[in-house]
Parts: C-alpha cells; sequence; structure tokens
C-alpha cells in the first residue's frame, strides 16, 4: 500500500496541523514504511491462533478478601500534619 503525500496533507489538516514541506516528505515516507509494514503483517496465516491478552499465562495475584478491623480514627489521624473534627485538615485549593 502507497501513501500519497495529498493523503498526508489531509490528515494533517484534519488533525490541525501545519507542516513545513519537509516534515510532509518525511511522514509521507515514514508512514508508507509502516503500512508497509502492517501489509506485511497481514500476510501471516492466523486464523487458528487463539487471541490473547498475555504471551503467558497470568493468575490473579489478589489475596482473598476477609473482613478485619479497621486502622481507627485516632491511630490514622496520629501523624497528619493538621486534623479538624476526627479528619484531616487540608488546604483549599478551590476558590
Amino acid at each position: 500500500m502507497k501513501i500519497t503525500r495529498n493523503e498526508v496533507e489531509y490528515v494533517a489538516g484534519l488533525a490541525r496541523l501545519s507542516l513545513q514541506e519537509d516534515e510532509i516528505d518525511a511522514l509521507t515516507s515514514d508512514m508508507d514504511a509502516i503500512l508497509a509494514y502492517v501489509e506485511k503483517l497481514n500476510e501471516l496465516e492466523t486464523h487458528d491462533i487463539i487471541p490473547t491478552a498475555h504471551a503467558v499465562p497470568v493468575e490473579n495475584a489478589f489475596r482473598e478478601d476477609k473482613v478485619r478491623p479497621s486502622l481507627g480514627t485516632a491511630k490514622a489521624l496520629q501523624n497528619a500534619p493538621e486534623s479538624e473534627n476526627g479528619c484531616f485538615r487540608v488546604p483549599k485549593v478551590i476558590e
């Protein structure tokens, strides 16, 4: 598949990119090489290959979800720079 200079200019226009002449030439060449590689990949026989998300088997590594006692308000606020009414006090960020 060959990409033309006009197609590169059209895509650049859609993306609202202002390109110099040498950039258009370079992108035409680069995009043509990318499309040639994709076309080469399309030649591979992949009908019998099962799609996978990982190259190796992956198992869930999460721990079992068990109910446990919480940290507690006093201990959570122990190292807080500032607290007020049992909550963390933070600087105002919205005017």
